[in-house]
């Protein structure tokens, strides 16, 4: 079965996703709608595909078997809605929306209609990310340390916290996704954030550090960390997992392992973007969405995370999930 594919937005997440499908047998990308005409046909020539500025007028036009949404958080205005409404399974990526009642409102869609969907969480199909799995598997969690240490992103609607939601929602989401992927759902969140050196920046409206304290539903507690304010280098993003007889920590760029007396440190992972959209195109083709690790319903209580902690340190009290 050829699969084709749409794309609601063609900026750079998008290219990251091109750069597989267009290897992949059994796919055909079909078309591109992004409110840049010019963007949306570029990549169109490229795909020698068709272009849009409206997602209506792409559905109508087209026939599509599958359809990545690939659009900032505030830039989902019906996309979904759209999809649901026509049964195309869709792909999207995090964070899926900047307020919950917009994802449950989706997610309950999702559900109603039976549809199939997947979310851009790419750290779940690391090898790292499955390797910690394997090497958390029946152990106690004590604790859990995330991290998103990095500069501000150049796109401007990253420094707007309308429309972004900060960094908690546009970045860190992916730490607190992979500490729900490994460690187990979190019931509570305390969170604060300032800032210390992006006050200057022009109609830039998000803190430039932040830090929440939360608690899992096993007893097990963490902290997840964030700054954009290094200018011009990156430090660390990642995720440290605790246990009485093993430490794993899953990064960007490697996983180690440690125990009494042993050091284990694996490089060379695999492209989990490749991962996440071969499992997805193969779930269109076959219908069996079980090798999805990040169905929608599922990203919705990431969101609620990353929104309850901005809610946290706007209120100086805990917010329970």
């Amino acid at each position: 079965m050829t699969v084709r594919v749409g794309f609601i937005g063609a900026g750079g997440i998008a290219n990251a996703h091109l750069q597989v499908l267009r290897h992949m047998e059994g796919v055909r990308i079909a078309a591109f709608c992004d409110v840049d005409r010019e963007r949306a046909e570029s990549h169109a020539a490229a795909y020698n595909g068709r272009a849009y500025t409206d997602v209506h007028a792409m559905l109508d036009a087209e026939k599509l078997e599958a359809v990545y949404i690939c659009v900032p958080p505030h830039a989902h205005v019906g996309q979904e809605e759209a999809l649901i409404e026509r049964g195309i399974p869709f792909f999207v990526e995090k964070p899926i929306a900047n307020t919950l009642a917009k994802a449950e409102s989706i997610a309950a869609a999702v559900e109603k209609a039976g549809l199939l969907t997947s979310v851009g969480y790419h750290w779940r199909y690391m090898t790292y990310s499955q390797l910690a799995r394997e090497r958390l598997a029946g152990k106690t969690i004590g604790m859990a340390l995330g991290y998103w240490m990095g500069g501000m992103p150049g796109v401007y609607w990253w420094r707007r916290q309308d429309l972004s939601g900060g960094q908690m929602v546009e970045q860190t989401t992916h730490i607190i996704d992979l500490a729900r992927d490994l460690c187990g759902e979190i019931v509570e969140v305390y969170a604060a954030m300032s800032t210390r050196a992006s006050g200057d920046i022009e109609n830039c409206t998000v803190t430039d550090v932040g830090t929440m304290t939360v608690k899992f539903a096993s007893g097990a507690v963490g902290t997840i960390s964030n700054t954009c304010l290094l200018k011009g280098f990156g430090y660390i993003v990642g995720l440290r997992v605790v246990t009485p007889e093993i430490v794993v920590e899953v990064d960007g760029g490697q996983f180690r392992a440690l125990q009494a007396g042993r050091e284990e440190i694996i490089k060379g992972g695999n492209n989990p973007y490749a991962e996440e959209d071969r499992i997805f195109i193969q779930a269109v083709q076959t219908g069996d969405s079980s090798e999805i690790r990040s169905p929608y319903r599922d990203a919705v209580r990431t969101l609620a995370v990353s929104l309850a902690a901005n809610r946290s340190a706007e209120t100086g009290a805990p917010v329970k999930l």
